[in-house]
């Protein structure tokens, strides 16, 4: 489980097309520090698997669902991408539950700077409006935020400079894709209130 408090902006090294997957290479110092085979990293909100690492560097292979559901498919060597390790139990929650599995992708559709902080507009696939709500949590990338309005095919952000310039999303364009995790705790409200959870409880 992540918090979708990004630790260290990284950056894909290299990427090699195994056919029905691929494998990356990223470049992160602070969460390979430590780092085990088989650790989990969240790279761009998508929860990989460590292969290995050394150097400041780790690899971890996408399978072609992940790719098709994710925008890694289209990232390239020289990417920035956001990284972060699972919480460890007993730490904050800076941001809210995020699992690492992204829902779908939007892309961005306009940025409206400020002079202390930007306002970011994000399409929305017609099949997660339901579970974005203003001031409500949203994963982006992999980074926690927070709706600042709702329609039925977008949402906005509003972005501090810490975010600006720590995450990708300080350098994102108009047309650029990004990753989507709604809120679990909307998914679940939902499947317990819809046919199959009525009258589940007592």
């Amino acid at each position: 489980m992540f918090t979708g408090i990004v630790e260290e902006l990284g950056e894909v090294t290299a990427v090699e097309n195994l056919g029905d997957a691929s494998r990356f290479r990223l470049r992160g110092p602070v969460v390979t520090e430590g780092a085990r085979h088989g650790d989990s990293i969240a790279v761009n909100g998508v929860c990989l698997t460590v292969v290995d690492h050394e150097d400041g560097e780790f690899t971890a292979d996408v399978m072609a669902e992940t790719l098709d559901r994710s925008s890694l498919g289209a990232l390239t060597v020289g990417s920035r991408v956001n990284l972060e390790r699972p919480m460890a139990v007993g730490e904050r929650l800076g941001g809210h539950i995020v699992q690492g599995h992204v829902d779908g992708t939007g892309e961005v559709v306009e940025r409206k700077p400020s002079e202390n902080w930007e306002i970011v507009k994000i399409s929305l696939p017609a099949d997660l409006s339901r579970y974005v709500v203003e001031k409500g949590s949203i994963t982006v990338d992999g980074i926690s935020l927070t709706v600042v309005d709702a329609g039925p095919d977008f949402f906005t952000v509003s972005l501090i400079p810490t975010t600006l310039d720590l995450t990708t999303l300080g350098r994102k364009q108009p047309g650029d894709p990004v990753n989507l995790e709604v809120d679990v705790i909307a998914k679940y409200v939902e499947r317990l209130l819809g046919p199959q959870g009525q009258g589940a409880t007592r």
